[in-house]
């Protein structure tokens, strides 16, 4: 009975890490780039270097909220982790269509795994889904969070590879936002209350 408590805990972990990121990164800048990029080239290599990017970066965001939850006391850690969530999540309430002029540039002479890693890798890190993961990984199972975060991740970079622009285009990304910025106030309010 106590190890399906346990699974169970950890596959509540893994699936609020999947849907927070998932909803985090749809429409964002590493979907522009698997979009861009399997425009021009066969999808499974984009594909590949955008999820062994997300797995590598996630593994560091995973063992770095880890870290920070062993060394501060819990007070602090959940403080901090509700005033980012509700940072991310008023962020994303602001979200609006202008956002989304950016542009990628391909970097020429390198494989596309190659260009798709590195694209995704400094298009990522340091962003805010890979400080969520991070806050998200100080509170409960790490290893579930890296799953379901890199889950997302691989999602929406397939959604990307598949869908392309003009599908893109169609979905409400601002709702999309919307529900993105709830969950990550709901989450904020869920760190709040451990402080009490």
């Amino acid at each position: 009975m106590v190890g399906s408590a346990g699974e169970g805990a950890w596959l509540t972990s893994a699936g609020a890490a999947y849907l927070l990121i998932a909803l985090a990164e749809m429409g964002d800048k590493s979907q522009l780039v698997c979009m861009t990029l399997a425009a021009r080239h066969r999808g499974l290599p984009v594909a590949a270097g955008a999820i062994v990017a997300f797995a590598l970066l996630n593994a560091l965001a995973v063992l770095f909220g880890a870290a920070v939850a062993a060394w501060l006391p819990e007070e602090v850690v959940a403080g901090a982790v509700a005033l980012l969530f509700a940072v991310f999540g008023w962020h994303a309430l602001r979200y609006s269509e202008e956002e989304d002029d950016e542009t990628v540039a391909e970097k020429p002479g390198h494989s596309v795994f190659a260009t798709t890693f590195v694209l995704i890798f400094l298009a990522e890190f340091g962003d805010k889904t890979q400080i969520a993961v991070a806050g998200l990984s100080s509170t409960v199972s790490a290893d579930a969070v890296w799953a379901g975060a890199t889950l997302a991740l691989a999602t929406t970079s397939l959604l990307g590879i598949l869908a392309g622009r003009k599908l893109l285009r169609r979905l409400p990304l601002v709702w999309i936002h919307r529900v993105s910025g709830t969950l990550f106030l709901a989450l904020a309010v869920v760190a709040a209350s451990r402080l009490f």
